[in-house]
């Protein structure tokens, strides 16, 4: 993070995390910064792709590089995707609208959650590309009812995550006793707005309330096999960290997978996303795409696992904090800054496109 004056342009997204700040309350800051238990994970996610040294090439003839990317059967302006990421209206009043419209200006598929604070409809209605993504609920009559919905609004694809059977211990927000305002709520749920979410209690988060009374905790293999039965969308497996759940994703017939530690707010110690990538590459072979979230801050991220085999990545908190910074202007910001990132990240690594860079050398730096 750099200190610039207020009215200074951002010259990167770690630019815009001290002007979310300055505008947040702090239990909110918390909350969308913090990680469970000690954040050894939530570090370890930045330490493990900065060792990350990527070998480039030269004389390969690239003026400028083309960023288009296919993944799951559509082409988007670039391998990239806005990650998940519950109750945006804490950090801005037009909250999912705004993100996922500069999503869609950006080309880029918008990932709209399960606690989203915008019903799905309305923010499939702003035109971007929307994944949506489910957490498997205790009630399966609200799964179906969600399925129906999210067919209906033209969602392209469906994202379950699977490594929250609880939710992680977040120490920041049971310090703070977290709990949402008033004007928020879980807008794609029918009991989003009750005293589990919005009640206060010293020493408790509310939020990990509300979300143990409404998901189920013993999700299996045979409930995603139930679930790849019933939908025509590509279905993509959020959350998988070993090889061997990555295989059995292909298995129940998963189209991707998402390498993720949850931003480091769930197992507190699991290893970094970006250290079990390759793993999970060479187990699914082509069988299905694999993409890579949490930690990623720049156009040299995306370079980086794309060069160890990743289709494309999820980007998540620095776009929270563009739009707390500005709201839907500086999100679009915020986007163009990383395809810029991204477009000089292949040219200086003598890559013509995203496919290129997956051709590319890693050596561990440091």
């Amino acid at each position: 993070m750099t200190d610039l004056p207020a009215d200074a342009p951002p010259a990167c997204l770690a630019d815009y995390a001290e002007r979310a700040r300055a505008v947040l309350p702090p239990d909110v800051w918390d909350y969308i910064e913090g990680g469970s238990g000690a954040e050894i994970t939530l570090g370890a996610n930045r330490a493990a792709l900065d060792r990350v040294a990527v070998l480039p090439r030269v004389l390969r003839g690239v003026e400028v590089p083309d960023l288009t990317a296919r993944l799951l059967g559509h082409r988007y302006a670039m391998p990239v995707g806005v990650a998940p990421m519950a109750y945006q209206r804490l950090v801005h009043p037009d909250g999912e609208l705004a993100l996922a419209a500069a999503a869609g200006a950006a080309g880029v598929p918008y990932l709209a959650s399960t606690l989203g604070s915008t019903p799905i409809e309305e923010v499939a209605a702003t035109g971007a590309p929307v994944w949506f993504q489910l957490y498997w609920l205790r009630d399966k009559a609200l799964v179906l009812d969600l399925l129906a919905r999210v067919r209906d609004a033209g969602c392209q694809a469906l994202v379950v995550t699977v490594d929250v059977p609880v939710l992680g211990r977040r120490l920041r927000d049971l310090r703070n006793a977290f709990r949402l305002p008033a004007q928020v709520a879980a807008a794609n749920l029918p009991n989003g707005r009750d005293d589990l979410a919005h009640g206060g209690t010293p020493g408790v988060s509310q939020l990990r309330a509300r979300s143990g009374a409404a998901f189920a905790p013993a999700l299996g293999w045979a409930d995603l096999a139930w679930l790849r039965e019933r939908i025509d969308l590509p279905l993509v497996v959020k959350g998988v960290l070993d090889p061997r759940d990555a295989q059995d994703a292909v298995r129940v017939g998963a189209d991707a997978v998402v390498v993720s530690n949850h931003g480091g707010r769930q197992l507190d110690g699991a290893p970094a996303s970006v250290t079990m990538l390759p793993e999970v590459v060479d187990a699914v072979g082509d069988r299905c795409e694999v993409l890579l979230d949490s930690g990623v801050r720049g156009g040299t991220d995306v370079l980086r696992a794309l060069a160890l085999g990743a289709a494309g990545v999820l980007v998540g908190r620095p776009l929270l904090w563009a739009l707390a910074a500005g709201g839907r202007p500086a999100a679009e910001t915020a986007l163009d800054l990383l395809a810029t990132e991204l477009r000089d990240a292949l040219a200086l690594a003598g890559c013509p496109d995203p496919a290129a860079a997956q051709q590319l050398r890693t050596v561990a730096s440091g």
